[in-house]
């Protein structure tokens, strides 16, 4: 399949489109909060003391603070409105790069089984690595801020350090892919009332995951499969192309990717 016809299936039948937001948390109880994950520097990546140069950003519309981030596939559609998705939808995010080695295997993989994804990019992993960013974008993927820098510790951190670190990755991203981020995702799901102000301030929607097999911690490929076998329709799948050694990561998703097409599961993309 051409770089072309991939992202015209992508947006012609998997695209989210909706644009205008609720306030508030999602319907139900609250969820239990995500694993805590510590940042995860991707080795050899190019290090940079100096804001990137601010991208003009083009307007998206004004988004109320949550009090909570999004967890499911029905969240998000309640707070993002546009398409119902399919009753079998799942949605697979990868965080923590641009990688210059895993990324483009991951993509690769994805090309194979004709699956969507969005990739949650840390802005000074971008940094060095633009022309990974600009590849995954060009095969029809979509990219979400995951901060400037994977700071363990972003919901301890004053109003003004956590708008910097949004808004500087925010500036990269854009700049680099020509695409600004309507999706926040915090390092490890971290929040708090000044991240969730942030992202509002940003005019992104804070995600989370349903479906964590920790893949980060590199506890083997058989452990990584067996946990993203277990997802249920409706639930948004995390995965990492970034932040270390993800052979184990590839290794899995090789497994699971037809396996869950083959129960006839479709994965979406989020915008």
């Amino acid at each position: 399949m051409t770089g072309l016809s991939r992202r015209r299936l992508l947006g012609a039948g998997l695209a989210a489109t909706g644009t205008a937001l609720v306030a508030g948390g999602s319907a139900g109880p609250p969820l239990s909060p995500a694993p805590h994950r510590g940042p995860q520097p991707v080795p050899g990546a190019a290090a940079s003391t100096q804001p990137s140069p601010p991208a003009p950003s083009p307007s998206l519309p004004p988004m109320p603070p949550l009090d909570r981030p999004v967890f499911t596939l029905e969240e998000y559609r309640k707070l993002r409105p546009g398409p119902p998705f399919p009753a079998n939808a799942v949605a697979l995010t990868i965080d923590d790069g641009p990688h210059p080695r895993w990324t483009p295997k991951v993509l690769r993989l994805l090309d194979r089984y004709h699956v969507p994804a969005l990739f949650c990019l840390i802005g000074n992993q971008v940094l060095g690595h633009e022309n990974v960013a600009k590849d995954l974008v060009a095969a029809g993927h979509h990219v979400a801020n995951h901060t400037w820098s994977h700071p363990a510790k972003l919901a301890q951190f004053d109003p003004g350090r956590v708008q910097q670190e949004i808004d500087r990755a925010q500036d990269k991203i854009y700049s680099t892919t020509g695409k600004l981020p309507t999706i926040f995702r915090s390092p490890g799901g971290a929040v708090s009332p000044a991240v969730l102000a942030a992202a509002a301030q940003a005019r992104m929607l804070p995600i989370n995951w349903t479906n964590d097999p920790r893949d980060w911690t590199q506890p083997g490929t058989r452990s990584i499969t067996d946990h993203l076998l277990a997802a249920r329709p409706g639930q948004i799948l995390l995965c990492h192309d970034g932040g270390g050694d993800r052979a184990q990561t590839c290794a899995a998703l090789e497994t699971v990717i037809p396996a869950l097409q083959a129960r006839g599961y479709q994965f979406v993309i989020l915008d």
